[in-house]
C-alpha cells in the first residue's frame, strides 16, 4: 500500500514538473574559457541527473569489487564451519555408538575452523582414550587447554575422569589437587577428590576434606555422618596396628568430640584396646558412655574387658539391670563378670537368664564352659550343640532333595557320611 502511495505522488510530481517545463522550458548558458554550452534548463537538470545516477552506480561496483575478496573469504569460512559443525555432530554420534576410531577422525577433520574447538579436543580425547592411547589423549587435552586457556577447569575435570576410568589414580589426583588450587569451593571437584581419596584409601587427607565437604554441603548430613565414622574407624585401626598404645590414643583424642561421644565409633575404639591389652583404658570410657545413653553393644563389650577390678565392673553392672535387665547383652555381660569373679551359681543364672531373653551361641558357649566345670558334661554338651545349630543356622545347605522340607530352628537335616579312608 505504501509503494503504491509513493508511486502515485511520483507521477503527480512528474507530471506537475513537465506542464511547468512545458509552459517555460528556461534557459541555461554556460562559458569556460573559449567553450560555450547553452541548453534549455529541463534539459541541463535531467543531464546532471543522469550524470549523478551514473556517478553513483560507478561507485557501487567500484565498492562492490572492492569488498569480492571479503565476500568470497566470508562465503568460504561460512563454508568451513558448515563442514566442522557436521564433522563435530558426525564423530559426536560415533562416540556415542562406540566406534572410536571413526569418531577421532571426524571430530579432528573439523577441528581446525570449528565454533568451539575446546569440545571438539574434548570428545577426540575420549575416543582416544577408548582405543588404549594415553599419549594421543593427553595431546587432545592439552590443544583443548590452549583453545580455551579460561576452561582449564573444565579441562581439568575431563582429564580427571579420563584418568581415573584408565586406572591412573596418582595422576588423577595431581589433576584434581591443582584444580582445587584453581577453584578451592567448586563442589564437583570436591566431590572427586573425597571419592578419589577413598579408593587411595588415603584417610589422613580425606580427614582433612571433611569440614570444607560439609560447609559447601558436598553430601547430605547422613552421608557426611556415614564418612566420618569411615574416616576415623579406618584411622583408629591404622593406629592400632602397631604395638604401641601412645598412638591409638593420639588418634582418639584428636578425633572431634562429637564422634567420640559415638557409640560405634567408641565400640571400635574399644575393641582395639582390649585386643591390645588397654582394657583399663577402655573401661572407664564405656562405662561414661552407657551412664550418657544405653548400648547393648557397649554393654556386651564391657562384659569383655578384663579389668583390674572384676568385683567394682560387677558392681556397676548388676546396678544397670533394676533398668535394663532384660537386655539379653547385659545378661550376658553380668554371667561373664560373675564368671570372672568366681561366682559359679551366680553367672549360670545370669547365663539362663540370657539365653531365655534371647539366645545367642557366645552364650551357650559361656554355659556349657561353665556346666563342664561344674561336672555336668551332659549339659555342657547340649549347651555346645545348640550353641553351634544356633551359630550355623543361617547358613544351612539345603540339598536338591530336601529342598522341599522345612528345617525347625536349630535342627540340621541327616547328612549320609562316607565311610572313612583306612
Amino acid at each position: 500500500m505504501k509503494a503504491l502511495l509513493g508511486l502515485v505522488l511520483i507521477l503527480l510530481v512528474a507530471v506537475g514538473v513537465t506542464l511547468f517545463v512545458l509552459k517555460d522550458p528556461g534557459y541555461v548558458l554556460i562559458s569556460y574559457g573559449v567553450w560555450t554550452v547553452e541548453s534549455t534548463l529541463s534539459f541541463a537538470v535531467i543531464a546532471l541527473l543522469m550524470l549523478y545516477l551514473l556517478l553513483r552506480l560507478t561507485l557501487r561496483v567500484a565498492h562492490g569489487l572492492w569488498r569480492l575478496p571479503l565476500r568470497v573469504h566470508g562465503w568460504q569460512q561460512n563454508r568451513q564451519l558448515d563442514r566442522a559443525r557436521s564433522s563435530f555432530y558426525r564423530g559426536l554420534t560415533e562416540l556415542a555408538e562406540g566406534r572410536w576410531k571413526a569418531a577421532e577422525k571426524h571430530l579432528l577433520r573439523g577441528a581446525p575452523h570449528s565454533e568451539a574447538p575446546m569440545l571438539v579436543y574434548l570428545a577426540a580425547a575420549r575416543a582416544a582414550q577408548q582405543q588404549g592411547e594415553p599419549e594421543r589423549r593427553d595431546r587432545y587435552l592439552h590443544l583443548a587447554h590452549e583453545s580455551a586457556p579460561r576452561a582449564a577447569v573444565a579441562v581439568g575435570l575431563t582429564q580427571a575422569h579420563l584418568q581415573i576410568a584408565h586406572e591412573q589414580l596418582e595422576q588423577a589426583l595431581a589433576t584434581l589437587t591443582h584444580l582445587r588450587n584453581l577453584e578451592p569451593h567448586n563442589i564437583y571437584v570436591l566431590r572427586m577428590l573425597m571419592k578419589l581419596y577413598r579408593d587411595l584409601c588415603d584417610w589422613d587427607h580425606l580427614r582433612d576434606l571433611l569440614p570444607e565437604l560439609r560447609r559447601r554441603k558436598v553430601l547430605d548430613d547422613a552421608r557426611l555422618r556415614e564418612l566420618e565414622h569411615k574416616v576415623y574407624a579406618e584411622l583408629l585401626r591404622r593406629a592400632a596396628s602397631g604395638t604401641d598404645l601412645d598412638a591409638l590414643f593420639a588418634a582418639w583424642n584428636v578425633m572431634p568430640k562429637t564422634l567420640r561421644d559415638d557409640h560405634e565409633l567408641l565400640l571400635e575404639y574399644g575393641r582395639l584396646l582390649r585386643a591390645r591389652g588397654g582394657a583399663n583404658e577402655a573401661e572407664p570410657l564405656v562405662r561414661a558412655a552407657l551412664r550418657r545413653g544405653w548400648s547393648d553393644k557397649l554393654a556386651h563389650l564391657y562384659g569383655l574387658l578384663d579389668s583390674d577390678d572384676a568385683a567394682r565392673q560387677l558392681s556397676i553392672a548388676e546396678g544397670w539391670a533394676k533398668e535394663h535387665g532384660k537386655s539379653p547383652a547385659l545378661l550376658l555381660t553380668l554371667g561373664r563378670l560373675c564368671l570372672r569373679n568366681r561366682l559359679w551359681g551366680k553367672a549360670r543364672i545370669y547365663l539362663e537368664s540370657s539365653i531365655g531373653a534371647g539366645p545367642r551361641a557366645e552364650s551357650y558357649k559361656e554355659l556349657g564352659a561353665l556346666l563342664e566345670r561344674m561336672g555336668d558334661a551332659d549339659g555342657a554338651l547340649n549347651c555346645y550343640r545348640e550353641g553351634m545349630a544356633l551359630a550355623v543356622s543361617e547358613a544351612t545347605h539345603r540339598f536338591p532333595d530336601d529342598a522341599h522340607i522345612a528345617l525347625e530352628p536349630g535342627r540340621l537335616p541327616a547328612v549320609e557320611t562316607a565311610p572313612a579312608e583306612a
